[in-house]
Formats: structure tokens, sequence, C-alpha cells
């Protein structure tokens, strides 16, 4: 993140790239991305398979994910982290890196907490630590993405982007299978002790980091606001708690999951309603913009009234995305627009599993090559998205991705039409890694370069909370297109001569799957292969609005630059 962001970038040699990955910094970053990745895979996934051996039922361990909440509002909390000094540790290691030690230390403690915990006969406490862990790596996240941004300039924000997702990554393989192979031997407590003990990896990349550019605490000003103590505590009281409820209507509509909600209003019937497919995502959807509403209307002034309360909580929240729309004022929607469909039309493949079965892979063929190979493939393709970012700079890396991501999409309609073929099943999840990879890379570093002093935390974190919502709002209706394209192949009509391309499928492919929707195998994979058509298609919408990022923005900030340059008369 600098000023500088939109400069042309000096085009690196491959060698020149690849040198940074050896540096203190990118080095730093990859254990801080392993410190992210570590604690989030322990609360959030590995602990139900601990709960489920303790007997706990799946109602009791769903309600566990209820913790993830608090990624889904971190944008919340940033200004905070933004703001607030760490007693002690600020003069000694400086804002972020003071903010990552506490946040490290926490997860620690909590780590061990739960080491000592049984949950079958406490699990009330379990679950108080677990949601302690969860909100305190949120907040960790937040912080090294700051730390991130602040520390390299905007030439290097790609090869920071690579180092932190491969830790995060290596951290999310190791949680997912050393804690079981522990926990097979020694038992689950002394598992997540050993989890606890790895977590110094943070702590060690933390007290290693070079201190980020001095951090300019922005101000807030409450000179000559006169109001009594006692109105300003009741007013913060009311304000915090209107805060909490939009909170919870926008966490519960950004993770899909209104257990907690259900809890003060609606009942089960919310419940159900939030979660039924495909409908339920309009709920979901309604609950984030009632909730964004809540949140304003919690941080709005008293008209006419000048409290500390109202001019506090408008400023920090309110001033990083005014700062954000008058840098861009013109072209600020724009790249809102370009974040919001970027990868949208990876997003909408959620249901490649029932693809693959449907097509007749066996469970085997399709774990060997979507978690071994496809791992490799996504690591792989976030360094090349990494080195593309490095050396052709940020808008040709940002339209690099945007052409990747449809066209990867292209290869599983030529799957479809292959048949069951495990070597076209290889080349169709490893081309679609790539390509991810490359695009995600481009994305976050990207959006790295959107920030500025002061604001980092607060507006990567509301980048990062919001990019998602039009992909998950489109992804919800995957399977009624698909089904509705295979019945209108069946009639006739422009799906139906794709109906041609698979006349010589094998029997295992397709039969099953189209017998249950009443059609036959050639309609079925006619309406796969129309929806990844139409995948591909959404992606031409984030093309087109790269380019118009690419073209506009630079002109902008250029045109910025001049009037800045002007002297005033």
């Amino acid at each position: 993140m600098t000023d500088d962001a939109e400069a042309k970038p000096q085009k690196k040699s491959l060698a020149q790239t690849l040198a940074f990955f050896g540096e203190r910094r990118s080095l730093v970053m990859l254990g801080l991305g392993f410190a992210s990745g570590l604690p989030y895979m322990l609360i959030f996934d590995t602990l139900s398979l601990w709960l489920r051996d303790a007997g706990l039922s799946l109602a009791v361990i769903g309600f566990f994910s209820l913790a993830t909440l608090s990624f889904s509002f971190k944008f919340l909390w940033a200004p905070l982290i933004d703001r607030a000094k760490v007693p002690l540790l600020h003069g000694l290691l400086g804002h972020r890196r003071a903010w990552m030690l506490a946040c490290q230390v926490v997860i620690i403690l909590g780590l061990l907490g739960i080491s000592g915990v049984n949950p079958a006969k406490n699990l009330p406490l379990m679950a108080a630590i677990a949601v302690l862990v969860g909100f305190t790596t949120a907040t960790q996240d937040i912080v090294i993405d700051a730390w991130r941004i602040e520390v390299v300039d905007t030439e290097r924000q790609g090869q920071m982007a690579v180092a932190v997702q491969w830790g995060y990554r290596g951290a999310m393989i190791m949680a997912g299978a050393v804690p079981l192979i522990l926990a097979e031997r020694f038992g689950w407590n002394i598992s997540y002790l050993a989890m606890a003990g790895a977590m110094v990896v943070g702590l060690i990349a933390t007290l290693s980091a070079p201190r980020e550019a001095a951090h300019a605490i922005r101000p807030i000003h409450t000179d000559g606001v006169n109001q009594p103590k006692a109105l300003e505590i009741l007013e913060w009281l009311a304000r915090l708690a209107i805060l909490a409820i939009g909170a919870l209507l926008v966490g519960s509509g950004l993770s899909g999951d209104a257990g907690l909600l259900s809890k003060f209003v609606g009942g089960e019937a919310l419940d159900a309603a939030w979660q039924a497919k495909p409908n339920g995502v309009w709920l979901q959807l309604a609950g984030v913009l009632a909730g964004l509403l809540v949140i304003v209307v919690a941080a709005w002034p008293i008209p006419k009234v000048k409290t500390k309360p109202g001019v506090y909580l408008s400023t920090a929240l309110g001033s990083p995305l005014k700062e954000f729309t008058t840098r861009f004022s013109g072209v600020a929607g724009l790249i809102l627009a370009a974040i919001c469909v970027y990868r949208v039309s990876d997003f909408v493949l959620n249901i490649m599993n029932p693809f693959y079965r449907d097509m007749g892979f066996s469970l085997t063929e399709i774990a060997e090559i979507r978690k071994v190979f496809g791992i490799i493939a996504s690591m792989a393709g976030v360094f090349l998205g990494g080195v593309v970012v490095a050396r052709f700079g940020l808008m040709k890396a940002l339209i690099i991705g945007a052409f990747a991501q449809p066209l990867s999409n292209l290869m599983f309609a030529l799957l479809a039409m292959s048949g069951h073929s495990v070597p076209m099943l290889f080349a169709s999840i490893c081309i679609d890694n790539l390509a991810g990879g490359v695009a995600g890379t481009a994305l976050i570093a990207y959006m790295s370069s959107l920030t500025s002093a002061g604001f980092t935390a607060t507006q990567y974190a509301l980048f990062s909370s919001l990019y998602a919502l039009p992909g998950k709002l489109i992804a919800s209706q995957s399977g009624r297109i698909v089904e509705g394209s295979a019945q209108a192949a069946e009639r006739g009509g422009p799906i139906g001569l794709l109906k041609g391309l698979f006349t010589h499928l094998p029997p295992e492919s397709f039969t099953a799957a189209g017998a249950k929707l009443g059609v036959s195998a050639p309609a079925m994979a006619a309406g796969y292969t129309a929806f990844f058509i139409y995948t591909a298609l959404i992606g031409v919408a984030a093309i087109v609005l790269s380019f118009m990022v690419a073209v506009r923005q630079p002109a902008h900030m250029r045109a910025m630059e001049g009037r800045e340059a002007t002297p005033s008369t």
C-alpha cells in the first residue's frame, strides 16, 4: 500500500521476482500465514471430530460453527485495530506487531485451555474458549493483512500474497491431519496441546518481522463536546447494543447461518427458511442489507446534537469509507463493482462434487485428484499469480486473472463431453486450481493497493468481508440452472442442440442422474454443459470491469496528481 499504487511498474526479471521469496519479509509472511490458518482449522473443522468422539450430537457440533460469525463482520472492529495501541508492547514492537503478538498469546492460551477441557463434562467452557479463539483469530487476520500491506510497496504485494496463502494452506493441511494422528495415539487433549505448541511459529514470525512504516493514527476530534458522563455512558451502551444487532444480522447473512439470530427472533422457522435451498439466500441478502442499515443507524450522529459517542463512531466507521470514495471519486463505484464480481465465475461452481459423481467417478478418484493434485495445482497457481503481479503490474495481472477463471470453467464443459476420463478430470481440476490461484493472488494484491495509511486494516477488512456476497447469491441458483437446462435440452430448443455432443457417453456417465430428474443421459450432460458455458459468460462481466478499471483508475489518479501539482491562485 503506497501512494504510487497506479504508477507504471518497472518490469522485473524472473530472477529478481523469485529472489524476494527468500527475503526476510517473505519468510515472515509465510510464518504469519501459518499462524492464521492453524487456529482457524482447529476451531472450525478439526474440533468437530473431537466433539463427535465425545458423543455430542450433530446439532451441538453445528452450534460451534457460530464462532465463524466473527469473520463475517470483522470490519466493524477493524477501526479499533487501526486506532488503539497495545499497552507496553506498542513501544517495543510497533503498532501492528504488538497487536499480532497479543493475539497470538491469547490464541495459544486458548488452545491450551481447550486441551485441558473434557467436552462431555464441561461443554459450555469449551464453547466459550472456542468463541474467544475464533474472535482472536479473526482479529489476528485483520492485523496480519494490515502489516502485509504496510511493510512492502505495491509492486511486492503479489509476492506477499503468495507467502501468506502458502503458509495458510500449509497450516490447514497440517491441522487437518496431524491432530487426528496424535489423537489416535495419545488422545485429543494431548493433540491440542501439541497444536498450541505449533503456534510458536507465529510468535517467532512476529518477533522476526520488520516494523511496518510508521503507523499514523488519524485523530478523532471531540474537543468542545460537552456531555454529562452518565449520558455519555448510556449513549455508548445504546449504540453498542444497536451495533451488535447489526453485526449479528450481517454475520448471519454472510455466513449463511441464522442459528444464533433465531435464538432471539423467528425461532426454528427462521433458521429453516434462512438455510432453505435455493431461496434462503434472499433472506440472507436481506439480513446483510438490514444489518448494514442498522450499523449506519448505530454510528449516525444525533441530528443537531454533538455527542462523543456519535462523533467517535461516525468517524471511526465512516471515515475509512469516505476517504476511499473521496480518493477514487468518480471510479469508486466501478472499483467496488469489479471487486464484487471478480470471483463470481469461480464461486458459482459449488456443485462440482455432484457433477463428478454424476459423471461416474468414484470417491477415490475424486479424492486423489482433487485433494492431492488439486492442492498442489492451487499452490502453484498462487505462486504463478505472484510472479504475474511482480512482472507485469497490478492492472495487467487483474486482467489476466479475470480471463483465467471463465476460460478454466470451459474445461469442465470439455470434461462433460469426454465422459468418465480420469486424465481429463486431472487436467480440468488442475487447470481450474491454477487459474483460481492466479486470480485470487491478483485480487488480494489489488485490494491491498486500494488501502491508505491510517485506514489499512479497516478498508481491507471491508473489501475482504463483502467481495464474496454477489457470488454467494448467484451460486445459490446453480443446481436449479443445471436441472432447468437439462429439462430444456430434453424438450429440444437451443440447449437441446448440445445433446448431439453426448451420443457416445459411457453408461455410468449421467445415466443415474438423468433418471432421477426424468431426462436422458445426453440431456443431463447438456444441462451441465450449458451451466459451465453460463459460468464462463458471467466471467465476461469481470473481464469488462477489469479493463474499465485498468483504463479509468490510472487516468483518475493522474488527473488527481495534476490537480495537486497545479498551484492554487
